[in-house]
């Protein structure tokens, strides 16, 4: 007879959390399988830690978020965010699904274009584009929206020289009652930074207004706040329409919608906290539609949602390392696995479920990375049953920005898997290696040899 492992007696503090129709949650299941896919057999074939990504759960995301806006709308067009997520293979799920490129450096547009995105097709938004990043983007076609008057000035002196007519729209700012305000990036609405924009646009008469964009914040939980973004918005482009006679093709209101994360810090759970698709389609739809356009000059709305199409189709497992004891009587599990390429970890609480099957006790514990760095804490509090060295987790809810923001930071950075929708799995980004970064380096001759 096998020995049981010895738990020592507590008293079980019940983990309640919010009430559903079965009562409260005092347990959590264990997660041994991704999709037909038993966890311990990708760490086995893949390597510890590893990303992997769900496609069918991108795709089943991207079309409720294309239901949600366009049963509320006529005409909407989504346009994949690369910052939040650029590996190839994810990107062009999104395109399959007929969404187009929205990017924020020319790394990215050149990301875009390789993977066969039409120009005409790529926002393109940030507030760094150089000379010759402007000049691809105005021969493509692109749309190219306007951050800061410099970059006004430099695409008018383009538009003379190479006898083109850029199409451009501008970025706003502007107060929706969300504080702290975003007001770094574009023309402000309140001050009259945007008209002044506008009013030089139009009088070149060389560059085309074809848009008006608004990126008003992140992980935004408040739909209403979308509404009167939209109606400063659509009261500029009425305003155009006035003065100059001139239809805007498109507004876009940006990005932003929440994941169903836990930001830290919140009472409730990301998944109950978290509005859906619904609630700001219904928000945006109606003050576009009430804005008083008239329905042949109703403006195409345009979407750089990323956040909440993506997060939840992504999952880390990792190992244990080892567990200790912290002065103050806390369990301490240290996994392979660090903010080094869980970045999201210094916002959220992300869930955690033990990959393998564990008794009913449960205990707090403080969930450490490997990195030689103290501020490498995956999660501050988490109840977990005990796991041993070699026991395996899943961290959830991580596909957006990890593998954008990830850091070569004292560990390799790992492999990243896909599972399609056929629950196949296919690898599509290589474990990194030493070779893999030394092939980058150049060694002086004079440092080529040393004696100790």
């Amino acid at each position: 007879m096998k020995k049981m492992q010895y738990e020592r007696p507590v008293i079980q503090r019940l983990n309640t959390g919010i009430m559903n129709k079965f009562g409260t949650r005092t347990e959590y299941a264990p997660v041994t399988h991704i999709e037909g896919n038993a966890v311990k057999e990708l760490i086995e074939k893949y390597g510890s830690p590893l990303f992997v990504i769900s496609e069918k759960t991108i795709r089943n995301t991207y079309r409720e978020a294309n239901r949600s806006f366009n049963t509320r709308y006529p005409k909407v067009q989504f346009a994949w965010s690369y910052k939040t997520n650029y590996l190839s293979a994810v990107c062009n799920v999104f395109h399959q699904e007929g969404s187009w490129a929205e990017v924020v450096s020319g790394f990215e547009y050149e990301k875009a274009i390789r993977h066969g995105v039409p120009g005409n097709k790529i926002i393109f938004n940030g507030p760094d584009k150089t000379e010759a990043e402007l000049r691809t983007a105005i021969e493509n076609g692109s749309p190219i929206h306007i951050d800061h008057l410099d970059e006004l000035y430099l695409i008018k002196e383009l538009s003379g020289e190479m006898k083109k007519r850029p199409k451009v729209a501008i970025r706003v700012n502007m107060d929706t009652g969300i504080y702290p305000m975003w007001d770094r990036f574009g023309f402000n609405y309140e001050n009259g930074q945007a008209w002044d924009a506008i009013n030089k646009i139009m009088l070149s008469n060389t560059i085309d207004l074809i848009g008006l964009h608004c990126h008003i914040g992140t992980f935004m939980l408040a739909p209403s706040a979308y509404a009167v973004a939209a109606s400063k918005l659509c009261d500029l482009a009425m305003g155009i329409k006035k003065k100059f006679n001139k239809n805007i093709h498109y507004l876009d209101l940006g990005g932003g919608f929440a994941s169903k994360n836990t930001l830290k810090g919140s009472y409730l759970q990301g998944v109950d906290a978290s509005p859906g698709f619904d609630q700001f389609a219904e928000a945006i739809s109606t003050a576009i539609l009430n804005a008083g356009f008239v329905e042949d000059e109703l403006p195409l709305l345009l979407l750089e949602t990323g956040r909440a199409m993506i997060d939840e189709a992504g999952y880390l497992l990792g190992t244990v390392i080892s567990n200790k004891r912290l002065s103050d009587g806390r369990r301490a599990t240290i996994m392979d696995f660090g903010v080094n390429i869980l970045f999201t970890s210094f916002w959220y609480d992300h869930k955690i479920s033990p990959a393998q099957e564990f008794s009913q006790y449960t205990e707090d514990a403080v969930l450490y990375g490997p990195l030689c760095m103290n501020i490498d804490v995956v999660r501050e509090h988490v109840t977990l049953p005990p796991l041993k060295r070699d026991d395996q987790v899943v961290v959830h809810t991580v596909g957006a920005y990890n593998m954008t923001q990830w850091m070569q930071f004292i560990a390799l950075r790992p492999a990243i898997v896909l599972i399609d929708c056929d629950d196949k799995v296919h690898q599509i980004r290589k474990r990194e290696t030493v070779e893999s970064i030394v092939k980058e380096e150049m060694m002086p001759d004079y440092l080529k040899s040393f004696k100790l």
